[in-house]
C-alpha cells in the first residue's frame, strides 16, 4: 500500500478537521430505520404531495405492497429495479418497495435517449422497471419487466433483513468515455449522511423540500433525511419549478430544510427571496457560488441559515459543509469555504505523495463510510478514482475527486477548480469529452470543441463550436442528432460554426483565443 507523507504541520492539520467520528446506526439497513420509525410513529405524517398527505403507516404498508408484488415477479435481494415514476408518494412507495425485496433501485428519467438507459440496463444488470408511464417504453427493451407502482397495501413488513454494506442504489454520472458511470452506494452511507448532521437541524420535526430530480443525488438527502427521522418529505408539486408556487410550497407545509442548486439559489435571490424567508436551513452548492447573491442572501435571512455544501455522487451527497456569516463572507468566491468535512467524514488534500500544509493547492480526497464501494463498470473503475493508501500509520481508502483545492490555516478548505474538463451545471455533472464524443459521431461534423458560457441571463450554460465537413449541417441537425445520445442537460444550449479552431502552441485548442474570437464575431 503506497504511503502519503506529509510535514507535522500538515499531518496536525489532517488529523485536526479529520475528528470526525460520530453515533449513526450502521448495524443495519435503510429498510429497517424506516420501518423503526414507522413502527414509532404510525400516524406522524411522511408525506405530503399536492393535497395529499401519507401517514407513517400508509407509506409502509404501500411499500409492502410493492415489495411482495416485485418478489413474486423474481426480485431477489441484490437484484437491481429500475425507477422510473413521477415525483408522487408512490415514487417514494416504490423506492422503499425495491428495499424491502433487498433489492437496490436506480432512479432515472425515462425521457433519457435510449442508448443511454439502455447502458443503464447493461451496467446494473437490471431486469424489472418500476414505472407510472409504461408507455414511454413500449417496445425500447424487450425482456424488460415493467410493473406499475401500484398494488394492494400489505401490512406485514418482509421478514428478510438488509445489511450495512448492501447497495441500496446507484446514481449515474456523466462519464468522459461516453457511457454514464454507475455510482453504487450502500445502506451505511444513507445513514451517515442524514444521522448526527452538523449542516442543518434533523428531527421529527424537520419537514424537508424535496425538490431535485430523484435520479440526482440530492434526492438521497432530501428523501432519507426525513423520513428516516420520522419527519416529513415534502413533495413539490410540479415537475417545473416556478418560484411563486416554491414560495407557496415553502410556506403552507412549514418547510424546514431546502437544498437549491447554486443556480436556483440565485435565481431565488434575484427573483423571490421571501420564498425562502420561513425554511430553518437554505443547503447550496453543485458549482462556484456568485458572491453578490450570497451576500444578498445572508443579509436577509441572517447568520447560518445560508449553507455552503460540496460533494461528489461518490461520496452519498455532501461531504463538507460551511454555514455562511456576513461578517466572515470573502470579496472573492476564490476564497470561499466549502468547508470542513462532516460528520464521519474525512478529506485529504494531496499533492502527488504527500498531505499538503495550508495554503498549498492540491487534490481533494475523501474518506469514510460514505464513499461508494467504485463503478460498476470496471473501466471505470480502472481509472483510478479509488485507492488505497496509508496516512500517519492508518490505512485509508480515498475517492480522489479531480478537485483542487487548498486548506486555511484553521483548517477550512476552499475550492480551487477541476483537474480536468469535468463541469457541474444546474447541480448536475457533465464531462465536457462525453458531449464532444457525441458531437464528433455526427456525420457532419469534422472538429468540435465544447466550453463553458454563459447564457442570456448570466448563468452557465454548454456551448459548442463545430468545424463542419464540406456538406454544411445545420445546428438544429447537430441538436437533434445529440438529443438521441444525450440527456436534455448536456446538450449545448449554443452551437457555432467555424473554419477552424485555433491552437495554443502545445498543440492543444486555444480557448481562450477561441471566446475571444467568437466575441469579435470570429465564428460563422
Amino acid at each position: 500500500m503506497d504511503r502519503l507523507t506529509g510535514d507535522d504541520v500538515a499531518l496536525a492539520v489532517h488529523r485536526r478537521i479529520n475528528r470526525t467520528a460520530a453515533p449513526y446506526p450502521d448495524d443495519r439497513g435503510v429498510k429497517e430505520l424506516f420501518e423503526e420509525v414507522a413502527a414509532r410513529l404510525p400516524e406522524a405524517t411522511a408525506l405530503v404531495h399536492r393535497d395529499r398527505v401519507i401517514t407513517y403507516r400508509d407509506l409502509n404498508r404501500a411499500a409492502n405492497g410493492i415489495a411482495a408484488r416485485l418478489q413474486r415477479r423474481g426480485v431477489a435481494a441484490g437484484a437491481a429495479v429500475v425507477i422510473g415514476v413521477a415525483r408522487s408518494p408512490e415514487l417514494i412507495a416504490a423506492i422503499l418497495g425495491v428495499l424491502k425485496c433487498g433489492g437496490h433501485y436506480v432512479p432515472v428519467d425515462l425521457a433519457w435517449p435510449t442508448e443511454r438507459l439502455r447502458s443503464v440496463l447493461t451496467q446494473t444488470g437490471a431486469a424489472h422497471l418500476v414505472t407510472d408511464v409504461p408507455e414511454a417504453v413500449a417496445g425500447r427493451f424487450p425482456g424488460l419487466d415493467v410493473l406499475s407502482p401500484d398494488a394492494p397495501p400489505v401490512e406485514a413488513d418482509p421478514v428478510l433483513r438488509t445489511r450495512p454494506d448492501d447497495l441500496a442504489y446507484v446514481n449515474f454520472t456523466s462519464g468522459s468515455t461516453g457511457r454514464p458511470k454507475g455510482v453504487p452506494i450502500r445502506h451505511r452511507s444513507i445513514a451517515r449522511l442524514v444521522f448526527n448532521a452538523p449542516y442543518a437541524r434533523l428531527g421529527e420535526r424537520s419537514r424537508i423540500l424535496q425538490l431535485a430530480p430523484v435520479y440526482f443525488d440530492a434526492a438521497t438527502f432530501e428523501i432519507w433525511g426525513a423520513l428516516l427521522h420520522g419527519g416529513t418529505c415534502v413533495l413539490y408539486p410540479s415537475q417545473r419549478i416556478r418560484l411563486s408556487e416554491l414560495r407557496r410550497t415553502v410556506a403552507s407545509h412549514g418547510v424546514t430544510v431546502i437544498f437549491l442548486t447554486t443556480a436556483l439559489f440565485n435565481t431565488v435571490v434575484d427573483e423571490g427571496p421571501a420564498a425562502l424567508d420561513q425554511a430553518e436551513t437554505v443547503l447550496t452548492g453543485g458549482e462556484l457560488h456568485s458572491m453578490r447573491h450570497l451576500r444578498t442572501a445572508v443579509a436577509r435571512y441572517g447568520p447560518g441559515k445560508v449553507v455552503n455544501v460540496y460533494g461528489p455522487t461518490e461520496c452519498t451527497t455532501f461531504a463538507t459543509y460551511h454555514p455562511l456569516e456576513l461578517s466572515r463572507l470573502p470579496e472573492s468566491v476564490g476564497d470561499l469555504p466549502i468547508g470542513r468535512p462532516l460528520q464521519n467524514t474525512r478529506l485529504y488534500v494531496v499533492d502527488g505523495d504527500a498531505l499538503c500544509p495550508p495554503g498549498r493547492v492540491g487534490e481533494i480526497c475523501l474518506a469514510g463510510p460514505g464513499l461508494s464501494p467504485g463503478y460498476l463498470d470496471a473501466r471505470d473503475a480502472d481509472r483510478g478514482h479509488f485507492v488505497d493508501r496509508e496516512i500517519g500509520g492508518v490505512p485509508e481508502r480515498l475517492y480522489r475527486t479531480g478537485d483542487r483545492g487548498r486548506l486555511l490555516p484553521d483548517g477550512e478548505v476552499v475550492f480551487e477548480g477541476r483537474l480536468d474538463d469535468q463541469v457541474k451545471i444546474n447541480g448536475f455533472r457533465i464531462e465536457l469529452s462525453e458531449v464532444a464524443h457525441h458531437l464528433d459521431l455526427h456525420p457532419g461534423v469534422r472538429l468540435s470543441h465544447v466550453v463553458v458560457g454563459e447564457n442570456g441571463a448570466g448563468d452557465k450554460a454548454l456551448t459548442a463550436f463545430v468545424v463542419p465537413h464540406e456538406e454544411r449541417c445545420t445546428a438544429r441537425e447537430i441538436t437533434d442528432f445529440l438529443g438521441d445520445h444525450l440527456p436534455g442537460y448536456m446538450i449545448p444550449t449554443a452551437i457555432h460554426f467555424r473554419d477552424s479552431l485555433p491552437l495554443s502552441g502545445n498543440g492543444k485548442v486555444d480557448r481562450r483565443a477561441l471566446l475571444t474570437e467568437h466575441a469579435m464575431g470570429g465564428a460563422r
